[in-house]
Parts: structure tokens; C-alpha cells; sequence
């Protein structure tokens, strides 16, 4: 079942991304991120680094290349195994998100950087701030939507227990001074 549902994905993720508005942020494809730039349009947050994300800010917004990253870990069985590797992917894709925003043509205006994952362990070593939704109807959206993913990437988890979503903020100072390559 897996199977069926994974090759029914592969063909609708092109479709997605289109429709979606994402884009690759390096051409050699070595990250596992796809982006957008996007209006903030939640409450105000003030990030540990005394930035604040108020509505309409523009953030560039992350979105993990699921359907790359299932496929590369499909044969391990070991969900901590699969932690660490997702980790040091997205580890390695942050210069190459810090580049993409450095070289958009609407950089002096991007603040920082969105994403929402349940993926949140461990995201404070990589310098995101995890902040918990405000919108009740929201999270339970967002918790839904992760269904799929679940289903692929674990074990069989009940709808009782899924685990919640949570923002990911990072700035754009912090990811420079993070992420900068030095010369």
C-alpha cells in the first residue's frame, strides 16, 4: 500500500510544485529544501534574537523535498538513523538557503525564513526558533496534512497521537551569522 501511495505521490509532486509556486534554491538540487517568498500573516513573534516577524513581513518560506528525502530513506529502518541523516541534510542546505536569499532580487525586503514542520527536535542546534501556532483551526489543518507523510515515513501512528505542528523562524542576521561561509 505504501508503494501504490508513494508512486502516486512522485507523479503528483511535480503538479504540486507547480501549482505551489516553489522553486529550487541551487540548480545542482543538493538541498532539501524548496521555497517561496510569502507574507507573514500570523500573530506577532519576537525571535530569540530580538527580531520581530509582524503580519505582512516577507519571509522566504521552507518546504522540505519530501518526496527526495522518502526516497533516500526508505531502506532504513532506523527512525533515529533517518533523524540524524534528515538533520544533516537540512544542515547542509542552510548556506545554500543563506545564498538564495542573499542573491533574491528582493533581499533587502526578506526578513527571515518560515517553515512548519512536526519535525522539531533538534531544530534549535540549526538556529530555528519553534513557536506553536496560535490558530487552533490552523494546527489542526496543518496536523492533518502531515497525515501522509507519517504514513510514509513511520510507523502506524493514531490520529489520537499525531504529533503537533510548530513554526520554524530563523531571521535573516541569524542565518548569516550561522551560516556564512568563511573566507
Amino acid at each position: 500500500m505504501k508503494t501504490c501511495f508513494l508512486s502516486i505521490w512522485r507523479m503528483v509532486d511535480p503538479i504540486y510544485f507547480f501549482f505551489s509556486r516553489l522553486s529550487l534554491i541551487d540548480k545542482e538540487q543538493k538541498s532539501v529544501f524548496r521555497v517561496r517568498l510569502t507574507k507573514y500573516k500570523g500573530h506577532h513573534v519576537v525571535l530569540s534574537d530580538g527580531t520581530h516577524i509582524r503580519k505582512n513581513d516577507v519571509l522566504v518560506k521552507i518546504h522540505l523535498h519530501n518526496i527526495k528525502l522518502i526516497r533516500e530513506l526508505q531502506s532504513i529502518e532506523s527512525t533515529v538513523r533517518k533523524g540524524i541523516i534528515i538533520y544533516q541534510k537540512v544542515y547542509q542546505s542552510m548556506p545554500l538557503l543563506l545564498d538564495y536569499i542573499n542573491n533574491h532580487k528582493k533581499s533587502e525586503k526578506i526578513k527571515g525564513i518560515i517553515g512548519i514542520t512536526m519535525l522539531d527536535r533538534g531544530v534549535k542546534r540549526l538556529g530555528f526558533d519553534v513557536i506553536t501556532p496560535v490558530n487552533p483551526f490552523y494546527r489542526c489543518f496543518k496536523k492533518m496534512s502531515h497525515v501522509p507523510i507519517l504514513y510514509l515515513t513511520s510507523k502506524p501512528v493514531s490520529l489520537r497521537h499525531l504529533p503537533n505542528s510548530s513554526y520554524l523562524f530563523i531571521s535573516k542576521e541569524k542565518l548569516q551569522k550561522t551560516y556564512q561561509k568563511k573566507d
